[in-house]
């Protein structure tokens, strides 16, 4: 584990040693994840994945998130501060992650053209970055392309469960949720606002990067669980809609952590379509 400084800023990354002859993979977390949710159950998927392929990869936790450093004021107003963007989180969020802080990231770890395998909000940040920027092959597991109510419910219940956690006489399941995600987080309140805050806006209603995605020309890989309860397939039909050359795939008994439900019907799909990748 160890931490790289991008802007006055340090990020947490870890390394999973591998060949040197192939791109390496490199894993965007979910909304609450980071580089230690992983490994969950005893099992860390992305070194499994990286041996199955052939592959070194490399992990990082975005700002706020596990032992990175916080967001300033991350309930406060939106703003600026320097090259980073603090406060609440804007609509645009993910877009910045994508835009400016990875290619940034990538630079200081001197990775070109890596194969970028994103989860949730780290999939459509794979994508948004796969509009721009020269990748060897883009994975988006349960991406979001576009806001269902379905994210919402989910979204407004995590909300609820946090908020129960902190109160006077805390239910069972508050206390669960925050306990668990505090093993993972240096700031937890942190890392769950960030999300949770930008994702219940009104202005997040209007989120579709669909247009974004018209541009990749690089192998695209979407999939998602039939039971995923943050979205509907209707994620991957609009994918597939708007890149003619992507591949999906959906998983079925499977919720909105393929690596955590199917892991090995996951990792099998992944070693079939980057071994059909230049």
């Amino acid at each position: 584990m160890d931490r790289v400084d991008i802007e006055g800023v340090r990020l947490e990354v870890a390394h999973i040693l591998g060949p040197q002859d192939r791109a390496p993979l490199v894993f965007l977390h979910e909304g609450l994840g980071s580089v230690a949710m992983w490994q969950q159950r005893g099992q860390h998927w992305p070194s499994e994945l990286c041996a199955a392929t052939g592959r070194a990869g490399w992990l990082y936790s975005r700002r706020g998130y596990g032992q990175s450093d916080p967001v300033a004021d991350v309930r406060g107003p939106s703003r600026w501060q320097g090259d980073w963007h603090i406060g609440r989180h804007q609509p645009d969020y993910m877009h910045i992650e994508a835009w400016r802080v990875l290619p940034l990231l990538l630079d200081q770890l001197g990775l070109k053209r890596p194969v970028l395998v994103g989860h949730s909000d780290g999939a459509s940040i794979a994508l948004l970055h796969a509009s721009r920027h020269p990748v060897s092959a883009c994975v988006a597991m349960a991406p979001h392309v576009l806001v269902e109510d379905i994210a919402l419910r989910s979204i407004t219940a995590a909300r609820d469960l946090y908020c129960a956690s902190s109160a006077p006489g805390q239910t069972p399941q508050g206390k669960g949720l925050r306990e668990r995600l505090a093993r993972f987080h240096a700031d937890v309140d942190n890392a769950f606002w960030q999300w949770n805050d930008v994702w219940l806006s009104d202005a997040f209603r209007a989120f579709d990067i669909r247009p974004e995605c018209s541009r990749i020309r690089a192998p695209l890989l979407a999939l998602q669980g039939t039971d995923d309860e943050y979205g509907t397939l209707r994620q991957l039909h609009e994918i597939a809609a708007a890149v003619s050359h992507a591949q999906t795939i959906a998983i079925p008994a499977c919720g909105h952590s393929p690596h955590r439900d199917q892991p090995v019907a996951l990792t099998r799909a992944l070693v079939d379509f980057l071994a059909g990748c230049p």
